[in-house]
């Protein structure tokens, strides 16, 4: 999963950064409106942390901007600005939760991985495909009740992959949330990655379809 943070205040952008990553998040920071809302409109992103009293663009303004020109993303907004009429601006420009500083990091994680339940169209941490379950909330995958331990790329795929059950997704959009920027994004090691998980998991767990990308077998507690 690929999270954008666009917040001016380096230490907060760095704090949240970090315990994004922990919890084995691809995280993109943009310090200024203009910078993040050139990554948003251009990168492909899970959800994005957006604080208003931002440089250069305002947080609203950039929220606005990309809400008009069809960028659905989810969007937490991030202020110090706590008064009801700021949070009902961002509510009424798009955002679809709110939260103001000072904050928990920990419900920072909890609102982030909700919004991107919600997005996909689960209601539970738990996603499930057949004997596989993956915990949002513990990042733990076990395989019929027995722990399977991935790695950070391996947890990635495994969760973008549930979370798009039923969609054929292609290398570079695979690739795109699971790996930082600077990895070079060769279609083998797509390859290499999806026959570990084949692996450690279920042979028949997921599909190749040719020509087009990889797509999970009909889940049973899917959503």
């Amino acid at each position: 999963m690929r999270i954008l943070i666009i917040e001016d205040n380096h230490d907060v952008a760095r704090q949240v950064r970090i315990a994004l990553e922990e919890e084995l998040y691809v995280v993109d920071v943009a310090n200024d409106g203009k910078q993040g809302w050139f990554l948003g409109d251009t990168e492909t992103y899970d959800a994005v942390i957006l604080d208003l009293g931002l440089p250069i663009l305002d947080g609203l303004t950039l929220l606005q901007r990309w809400r008009q020109d069809g960028n659905l993303v989810p969007v937490l907004i991030l202020t110090s600005r706590d008064t009801w009429r700021e949070k009902v601006a961002g509510l009424r420009a798009g955002a679809d939760d709110y939260l103001a500083k000072p904050f928990e990091l920990e419900e920072m994680l909890a609102r982030v991985e909700s919004l991107i339940r919600r997005a996909s169209g689960h209601a539970s941490p738990v996603l499930k495909c057949g004997p596989v379950e993956l915990d949002t909330s513990s990042a733990r995958v076990t395989m019929k009740g027995h722990h399977v331990n991935l790695t950070a790329q391996e947890y990635r795929a495994l969760q973008y992959l549930i979370q798009h059950q039923g969609k054929v997704v292609s290398k570079p959009e695979l690739s795109e949330h699971i790996y930082e920027q600077e990895v070079e994004r060769d279609s083998n090691v797509i390859e290499v990655l999806i026959n570990h998980l084949r692996n450690k998991l279920d042979p028949e767990l997921i599909q190749t379809r040719r020509g087009l990308g990889y797509q999970l077998k009909e889940c049973d507690g899917g959503p």
